[in-house]
């Protein structure tokens, strides 16, 4: 009976030890087999492969509602359409009058990209400005919406002339839809993504066009 406490403790001890143990050996190193092959860094080429497996989007229809955002020299923003005059082989935009503005032969688009920014809208922006009584016209200044943009670089060797310029889409769906086709008809090789100009593709051919 002496040693009853002495018992309980060694009891407890072991119980502790054993509660303990799952975790001490989660917690140990992982020895590295040697025969064991290392983890695989995938290619340049199997990284495209993996990227046009993914499901494609459907075509572009030849006339896109859009709002040019500026890059061109010369040109304010504007409201207008982006159209694909492939007879030409242009990126084309036209103003609401149906006017065409500016053009950027395929040949010259290095990069195109999606974007998407948050801003507030500008009915939003008025509301926030009318003098309300305290607290009720601040959840205006939380209102944010997405706006998306496709971005294009282009450079012509031809001329010199180069630049990145942007027009606004109303949906992801439309962008992505004229993101790849621009991308299919520019013949340009998908990166994520965006759509890029390999430098043994690129002939410069064209020249972006002001009438």
């Amino acid at each position: 009976m002496k040693n009853s406490p002495r018992l309980g403790l060694s009891l407890a001890a072991f119980a502790l030890l054993a509660a303990a143990s799952p975790s001490a050996l989660a917690q140990r190193p992982r020895i590295t087999d040697p025969n064991e092959p290392a983890a695989k860094t995938p290619t340049a080429q199997e990284q495209q492969q993996q990227t046009s497996s993914l499901p494609k989007p459907p075509a572009a229809p030849p006339t896109v509602k859009a709002k040019y955002e500026g890059g061109m020299i010369g040109y304010k923003k504007s409201d207008g359409t982006l159209n694909f005059d492939d007879g030409n082989k242009r990126l084309l935009f036209r103003d609401k009058q149906g006017r065409e503005l500016f053009s950027i032969p395929y040949d010259v688009i290095q990069a195109a990209w999606p974007d998407t920014k948050a801003r507030r809208p500008t009915a939003a922006t008025v509301a926030s400005a009318i003098p309300l009584p305290y607290g009720v016209n601040m959840a205006a200044w939380f209102v944010r919406k997405k706006y998306r943009y496709l971005t294009l670089q282009y450079s012509d060797p031809d001329t010199g002339a180069a630049g990145i310029t942007s027009f606004k889409l109303g949906t992801k769906e439309m962008l992505s839809s004229v993101l790849h086709t621009l991308g299919e008809k520019a013949g340009m090789v998908q990166r994520g993504e965006a759509f890029v100009r390999r430098r043994d593709r690129a002939s410069g051919s064209g020249t972006a066009t002001i009438p």
